[in-house]
């Protein structure tokens, strides 16, 4: 039996995957999309082409707001 060896380009088999999620997007964000969909967490951006992909995106604005609610004035909840 003969062994064959098939390399397969990551960015073509990403894209295959991800689909319309990454199209027409810039092609260096597909590792944190992807990351974002295998762990199912939301993605740290302030780039607006992760909008529209299915996964929610948290902007520095709204992380400071969650991390540090007494600076905002709005009570913490437990």
């Amino acid at each position: 039996m003969t062994r064959r060896t098939i390399v397969l380009d990551a960015n073509i088999l990403i894209r295959a995957v991800l689909g319309e999620r990454i199209r027409e997007r810039d092609p260096d964000d597909w590792p944190a999309l992807a990351c974002a969909l295998a762990l199912s967490c939301p993605i740290w951006t302030e780039d607006a082409d992760f909008f529209g992909t299915g996964v929610p995106t948290w902007t520095t604005s709204r992380v400071r707001l969650f991390l540090a609610p007494e600076i905002t004035g709005t009570p913490e909840t437990s």
